[in-house]
């Protein structure tokens, strides 16, 4: 009987003894021992996340390999392991439940801040004692989770201005 050696093309980089990565036609393609095991568009982060995750979950490979091979830190790496290990494949690939909220500006902090906004304190202040930027403040009130109230105060115009200041003389 032969014995059958894993075979890995040249442009194959090595992320363990037995597992290997290449990109071809933006398209990567991940093999084990001379076989294909998975393959995922090279712009598709997540499915990057889930299946180096789960190749070190399996025990293909350590984390510390993954870092080496793609050049991220290998806290991250863990993080995803993780991320797998507590929720699961679908973790990677549903959407997020932030639907376009900021998620420091939620719940009491909403409140708090459309009381001050409805009590006329500018932006900038509300912003700076709540510990937020002001960006993510005018961002809710574009996005309408919060109103900001004009002050009606009497503006006058620099013609009404200069008319009144010549009937004065």
């Amino acid at each position: 009987m032969q014995l059958m050696l894993p075979l890995f093309s040249k442009d194959t980089r090595m992320i363990s003894k037995c597992l290997g990565v290449y990109e071809k036609d933006s398209l990567v393609q991940y093999i084990a021992n001379g076989l294909p095991i998975y393959s995922h568009a090279s712009e598709d982060l997540q499915s990057f996340r889930f299946i180096t995750s789960n190749f070190i979950k399996e025990g293909l490979c350590k984390a510390t390999e993954v870092s080496r091979c793609f050049g991220i830190p290998v806290d991250t790496v863990k993080r995803h392991v993780t991320k797998l290990r507590q929720e699961g494949e679908s973790a990677f690939f549903s959407g997020e439940n932030r639907r376009g909220y900021c998620h420091k500006i939620r719940g009491s902090v909403l409140e708090r801040i459309q009381k001050k906004l409805d009590k006329g304190q500018s932006v900038n202040s509300i912003a700076r004692e709540e510990s937020l930027t002001e960006g993510s403040i005018r961002y809710s009130i574009k996005q309408g989770y919060l109103k900001k109230t004009q002050i009606n105060q009497p503006r006058q115009n620099k013609e009404a201005l200069i008319t009144k200041e010549m009937s004065k003389t």
